[in-house]
């Protein structure tokens, strides 16, 4: 236990905020796309490699930072790149709306098909030691036989993390299909790929927030009702 004190003190202050994570990966960008792919300024291919540049050093100083591949992170990296082909080579805008979906996709499958592994993600994003100290739950757990249980309520967890992960998918969707209308290469594309965006955050993050929120506060009640735990006992202080 006096073990993962230290290491949370050592990544505690890698930890970037909300503001600067906005900034690099919503705001500057559509900044870039919506106001500076006119001729007269960076050009619609430039614009679209300065924009995305900001995002894909985010996540690349994340991963350089942490030492080691985040599953996610990767993904966003791989997003990034292929957004920045797929416009870049002025295929049809249709590629990106396949693109925008696929991913939070694959990770609504990766989430059910990690419960038939001995590695599901939702210990990985809800249920780890960076939030909870999970080796006191499994010991009231076990002390009063509700393991099993629990198990279950992960499995309920899961598909509500798998859920959001899947409105993500369709949202992501239907926005790059009503908003990509002009042809990859003009600066109109470049300003529907800017305010697309803008938009990702309130319309598909903040709904896939609140979603994943839900299964946190649900695996919470039932931690305190299954191991007789109340939340401040459990919570790790950061």
């Amino acid at each position: 236990m006096t073990e993962t004190n230290p290491t949370t003190a050592v990544q505690q202050p890698k930890r970037e905020s909300l503001l600067l994570n906005l900034l690099l990966n919503i705001v500057i960008p559509t900044l870039i796309l919506t106001k500076l792919s006119g001729d007269d300024w960076l050009g619609t291919k430039l614009a679209i490699v300065v924009a995305l540049a900001f995002p894909l050093v985010y996540g690349l100083r994340d991963f350089s930072q942490s030492g080691k591949v985040n599953f996610f992170s990767a993904l966003g990296i791989i997003s990034i790149l292929l957004t920045g082909g797929i416009s870049l080579l002025e295929l049809d805008a249709k590629y990106i709306a396949i693109k925008e979906a696929a991913i939070p996709g694959l990770l609504g499958l990766a989430t059910l098909g990690s419960l038939y592994t001995r590695w599901p993600l939702v210990r990985t994003l809800l249920y780890n030691d960076r939030i909870l100290d999970t080796a006191k739950i499994a010991r009231a757990l076990e002390g009063r036989g509700n393991l099993t249980a629990f198990d279950r309520a992960l499995q309920h967890a899961s598909w509500m993390i798998a859920g959001s992960f899947f409105l993500s998918s369709a949202l992501n969707y239907i926005l790059a299909k009503v908003l990509l209308q002009s042809p990859p290469g003009t600066e109109a594309f470049n300003a529907e790929l800017g305010k697309m965006t803008a938009l990702s955050f309130p319309v598909i993050a903040l709904p896939a927030t609140i979603i994943l929120m839900g299964a946190l506060f649900f695996l919470f009640h039932r931690i305190g009702k299954l191991s007789g735990l109340k939340l401040e006992e459990v919570i790790v202080v950061k």
